[in-house]
């Protein structure tokens, strides 16, 4: 069974910084792309940032020269630094990742974390 923990999120002033952490455990063989979303109430889930298995990263262009992801292979993490926040990142912010469980699984399963909730608010 493989899960996917977020951590790292919290209230925080508008113009303050957040890193969320993603880790992922379980059967694990090989992980692909690994990446952040948000939902805010109301609004559909849509996609923060990406990160592939070699490092190349996309951004939202909401997210464009305020975010940063990152990933740990050697720890299965991803990581979201989140800079210059607004009242409009307000959001539970997902994280996901593409995983092969076994090394005969033929192809790659997205799994998503919990969740963690991200207010930024004075």
């Amino acid at each position: 069974q493989v899960q996917l923990v977020e951590s790292g999120g919290g209230l925080v002033q508008p113009g303050g910084s957040l890193r969320l952490s993603c880790a992922a455990s379980g059967s694990i063989f090989s992980i692909n792309a690994m990446g952040w979303h948000r939902q805010a109430p109301g609004k559909e889930r849509e996609v923060v940032a990406v990160i592939s298995s070699e490092g190349s990263t996309t951004y939202a262009d909401s997210a464009k020269g305020r975010f940063t992801i990152s990933r740990d292979n050697a720890k299965n993490m991803v990581y979201l630094q989140m800079s210059s926040l607004k009242p409009e990142d307000t959001a539970v912010y997902y994280c996901n990742a593409a995983i092969k469980p076994y090394p005969w699984t033929p192809f790659y399963t997205d799994y998503w974390g919990q969740g963690t909730q991200v207010t930024v608010s004075s």
